[in-house]
């Protein structure tokens, strides 16, 4: 199942999350980074699913632990970190990974 969904094209209801490039021009694997860090940051939890069905877990760690990405939300880095790859023990710098919007208030 998971190389027939690999085979597939991107679903364009993923459109909302990868946003920064037309779903039709993706790559599944030479694009894989971009979409599993996007549908981690800001997938709903079909977007989640479709995400675990069509990349090996192994993979979806892999890409998350071995390739920083900082556009997460720090909530939502400790969710996916701790509980949806289950790395608790692993110690990931959550600078790399964690979105600072500095603002000056006053």
């Amino acid at each position: 199942m998971k190389k027939a969904a690999l085979a597939g094209k991107i679903p364009q209801k993923l459109q909302s999350v990868l946003w920064s490039t037309d779903v039709k021009l993706l790559d599944k694997e030479r694009d894989k980074n971009y979409i599993i860090h996007q549908i981690l940051s800001y997938g709903r939890l079909e977007d989640i699913r479709w995400l675990l069905s069509t990349y090996k877990k192994k993979a979806i760690i892999d890409v998350f632990a071995h390739v920083p990405y900082k556009d997460y939300e720090a909530a939502r880095f400790y969710f996916v970190k701790n509980h949806l790859l289950n790395l608790k023990r692993q110690l990931l710098d959550e600078m790399l990974y964690v979105k600072n919007i500095p603002r000056r208030l006053g």
